[in-house]
């Protein structure tokens, strides 16, 4: 048996860690603190199991045609993954050739470097600027080697910072690969880039979602894109037969025939985000403008990775990340207000000592 060197080079992402005590203040994943829709409790409830001797829907109508009415498109323009993470590697089978790059922000979304070494392409990063916010330019060549695929989570991560959909659209214009906005977290802001992928004249622009934050679906892996028909029908291809199970397909029809009450989760999450960024500013931390369900804050008194280590031992986890851009601040979860309140009752304790 061998490994292939791209593999063997391979350095994984590494997801956040799942802490196995009961007991424990989990703001490290972006996971909502809020459950479900009761829908999806009805919709296993109700599941015929006879249906799960049977291969499920591989091309997802009854999601496609959800999904095209509430973003005013058809469903030939939406593809269905398992998991937003599943689009991606497919986008990168799709859309970058051989000698051809996967480009990002930088800092951004690590899995998209990884994303590059599996594909066994270059990855080149756009540096943000000083302040997070991103120019509208890209990188688009380095060493003779172009970017067919340029990956741009907005609001980003993990940052948090919202680019505007005028800059996108922007820069799409002047990108001549495909131009794949991962809108994981665009339903906590104030706007997103959907009309881009739906206009009659886009040609390079796909927009990705996933149920995973807003809807509180994390563990049913379901995640979908919107873009040009003929870039939609190129990810069909490259899919796995049956890549989406019978039961995910209905539990996640049920939480997107309840817009309401995600949408009532959603409220909840941004009128905490707001007080807790105002806290954290009001002790002396510097808080980055967030549009998602998360904080990227530098600690006022103490090192992040001080923090970190010591958060972690009182059974209060958030997210570090090393780095000369990202080794200095903290990415924190927003929780539920009895969450965040142990949070920052144990940074006012950190402080004393």
């Amino acid at each position: 048996m061998r490994i292939t060197r791209s593999v063997q080079r391979l350095e994984a992402y590494t997801p956040g860690e799942q802490p196995k005590a009961k007991c424990v203040v989990k703001l490290n994943t972006n996971e909502n603190p809020y459950p479900p829709s009761p829908k999806c409790a009805a919709a296993l409830n109700g599941f015929d199991l006879d249906r799960l001797r049977r291969y499920p829907d591989p091309v997802f109508a009854a999601l496609r045609a959800r999904l095209a009415k509430i973003w005013r498109t058809s469903p030939e323009r939406i593809f269905i993954g398992n998991g937003s993470d599943e689009v991606l590697s497919l986008a990168a089978r799709a859309f970058v050739e051989d000698d051809e790059a996967i480009g990002s922000l930088d800092p951004s979304y690590s899995l998209y470097k990884t994303l590059a070494a599996i594909r066994d392409v270059r990855f080149i990063p756009t540096p943000l600027d000083g302040d997070f916010t991103w120019n509208g330019r890209i990188v688009a060549r380095s060493g003779g080697t172009a970017v067919s695929m340029f990956l741009l989570t907005n609001p980003n991560a993990p940052t948090g910072v919202l680019s505007d959909p005028a800059t996108v659209a922007a820069a799409a214009q002047r990108f001549k690969g495909v131009m794949l906005v991962d809108e994981a977290y665009a339903d906590f802001s104030r706007t997103n880039c959907v009309p881009l992928a739906t206009a009659a004249d886009n040609r390079n622009v796909i927009v990705m979602r996933t149920l995973s934050k807003s809807f509180s679906l994390a563990g049913l892996r379901l995640g979908y894109c919107i873009g040009p028909e003929d870039l939609i029908a190129a990810l069909y291809k490259v899919k796995d037969s049956y890549n989406v199970d019978a039961l995910a397909q209905s539990v996640a029809l049920a939480a997107l025939n309840d817009m309401k009450w995600m949408r009532a989760n959603v409220a909840k999450v941004r009128r905490t985000r707001a007080r807790v960024a105002k806290e954290l500013a009001k002790r002396g931390w510097d808080v980055l403008p967030s549009e998602s369900n998360f904080l990227f804050a530098r600690p006022a008194h103490r090192p992040a990775s001080w923090l970190f280590a010591a958060l972690r031992e009182r059974n209060i986890f958030v997210r570090y990340f090393k780095g000369p851009r990202t080794g200095d601040r903290l990415r924190i979860t927003v929780g539920t207000d009895s969450e965040m309140a142990a949070l920052l009752a144990a940074l006012a304790e950190l402080d004393r000592r």
